[in-house]
């Protein structure tokens, strides 16, 4: 029986002999990178408070007996805040006035004295020594009623004391005691807001205060509120940070307070900043390695794709900030990074 011959080495060859067709570029979306500087927007919330402060509190301790105003109320100057018991300085006041009354009439008899002897010496009818121990008891009279008129006068103070006025025209921001409280003194027993003028305190991320440059200025906006902003500058960084937050308090002053402001509201506060120049790609041109991100970047001279390990800054809406990986003119595929392989010759669609 004859046996056919095997033709299948025979075809191989024939197929290995025929020209190799090309590949066709694959077209993608291409972008060229471009290192600029995008000013970024922060914003926080904060708290009004006041422009100035006073901590109200008795010069003396003892126990209160009247608190006639509450947070919120509004005081003019010398109007009565709070009142503790003046039972002893009261009666202190009573013995100092008998005191200085005692002492005056001492002061009258011994004047009278002193000038009767003044006379009787001018006639010759009494002796220079009486004169002159006439003239002592008048000093030691008149020392006597300089002592109870200080006495008094301290007297009247302590009693004075016992009141507590507002130093000037202000708002009550807390009330710190409540009547048939015993208090020391210097304790505080209410917080005073003074003026009209208003603060913001914002509680600021360390590392959003590393960018050099003078501070900027501040668009304030009340919560929840759709009114037009207002104007705030900043007044005061706090040299000290927060061990626990890893934040640093800073003092806004509002310029224009809108009506109806009050203390211990809730604002927010927005500021732009210069950023450096960075590159920043579209969130598409992003793929990925076993050790990373990375992105596509296409050679010039051949076409050809590599995969590129990157550093990642920081992601924002709709792209990515470089921190390395990517240099400043290269082409970066966008689109179509999913039918890439190391080497594939690119036909950028378009060049942005």
């Amino acid at each position: 029986m004859r046996m056919k011959p095997d033709l299948r080495p025979l075809a191989v060859a024939m197929l290995l002999a025929l020209p190799a067709r090309a590949e066709p570029p694959l077209t993608v979306d291409t972008v060229i990178a471009h290192a600029q500087a995008e000013p970024r927007t922060f914003t926080l919330t904060g708290e009004v408070v006041a422009h100035e402060t006073l901590s109200a509190a008795f010069p003396t301790g003892g126990r209160i007996t009247e608190m006639r105003v509450s947070a919120g109320d509004r005081v003019a100057k010398g109007a009565t805040l709070a009142e503790v018991d003046s039972v002893q300085q009261a009666q202190a006041v009573r013995a100092a006035k008998a005191a200085l009354a005692t002492a005056e009439a001492s002061y009258a008899k011994t004047r009278d004295d002193s000038e009767r002897q003044d006379a009787l010496l001018e006639r010759g009818a009494t002796t220079r020594s009486a004169r002159d121990a006439a003239a002592d008891q008048l000093r030691a009279a008149e020392a006597l009623v300089a002592q109870a008129q200080a006495d008094l006068d301290r007297a009247k103070k302590a009693l004075s004391d016992t009141v507590l006025l507002a130093p000037a025209d202000a708002t009550v921001t807390a009330r710190k005691a409540e009547p048939g409280q015993v208090v020391g003194a210097a304790q505080t027993v209410l917080e005073l807001a003074l003026g009209q003028s208003f603060d913001a305190i914002f509680e600021v991320p360390e590392v959003m205060l590393t960018h050099p440059g003078k501070a900027p200025d501040v668009s304030l906006r009340r919560l929840n509120s759709t009114a037009v902003p207002f104007h705030g500058v900043v007044r005061e960084v706090s040299p000290l940070v927060d061990p626990r937050k890893g934040t640093v308090k800073v003092t806004v002053r509002i310029v224009d307070p809108p009506a109806g402001l009050g203390y211990g509201e809730a604002v927010t506060g927005s500021v732009t900043m210069a950023g450096e120049d960075q590159i920043a790609l579209p969130w598409s041109a992003m793929s990925a390695t076993a050790t990373g991100p990375a992105v596509w970047v296409v050679d010039p001279a051949s076409h050809a794709a590599h995969l590129r390990q990157i550093e990642v800054l920081r992601y924002e809406t709709g792209k990515i900030v470089l921190a390395g990986g990517v240099t400043e003119g290269e082409q970066v595929v966008t689109l179509g990074s999913n039918l890439l392989y190391p080497g594939r010759i690119v036909q950028p669609m378009e060049v942005k």
